[in-house]
């Protein structure tokens, strides 16, 4: 009976395994999808270039990746090198809780636009659905403010696909392979930023 158990179990695993490749073997084959990458590279350039940041924002695990890539930003990928004004929008927690509880958890990320963004600054939003309000809302701000919207989302795009300048829409509707290829495209941009914008 273990040994049976151990051979599902295996099934399964080499079955989820697979599962990730096909999402990313779509997203290889998407000449949507790479162009949109390698325009979202060029102007993340642009925009350091020019001395401006670069935000990030999700909910939950796409919070852990907002996180995450924005620390490959300010800290480093590969090189030895300068930081690069990057951050993620959710890491002040006394801001949080006293904005979530004062007005809103949907205006969260809005008000640190608002507060923060300036013309020329970047957001990118991380939601598997495009439809997390607060990321919504934040791009809502953005937009007002004269920043560059990034979206990052499932298939669909959710309410976030038109107010996304570009849209990172990863072809499938399950959140974790969504997430695995957020984070595979999202480590592809700060390894090409990071090359060109040291190498400029």
């Amino acid at each position: 009976m273990k040994t049976k158990t151990k051979f599902i179990m295996k099934e399964q695993i080499q079955q989820l395994v697979q599962s990730s490749i096909d999402v990313k073997q779509s997203v290889s084959q998407s000449h949507t999808l790479l162009a949109t990458v390698e325009q979202v590279v060029a102007l993340i350039v642009d925009a350091f270039q020019k001395g401006n940041s670069v935000y990030f924002c999700g909910n939950g695990g796409s919070a852990a990746d907002a996180q995450h890539l924005a620390a490959e930003f300010s800290g480093r990928f590969y090189k030895d090198r300068k930081a690069l004004p990057a951050e993620a929008l959710h890491c002040n927690t006394s801001y949080l809780t006293a904005v979530a509880n004062d007005y809103s958890f949907d205006l969260i990320y809005a008000r640190l636009i608002q507060g923060l963004g300036k013309k020329g600054d970047v957001l990118i939003g991380l939601s598997t659905s495009g439809n997390s309000k607060n990321v919504v809302e934040a791009f809502k701000t953005a937009k007002e403010k004269g920043l560059i919207t990034i979206g990052f989302t499932g298939a669909t795009g959710g309410a976030m696909k038109e107010l996304s300048d570009y849209l990172i829409n990863i072809p499938s509707e399950d959140t974790p392979r969504i997430q695995e290829c957020h984070m595979l495209l999202g480590h592809i941009i700060c390894q090409l930023v990071e090359e060109k914008y040291f190498t400029a």
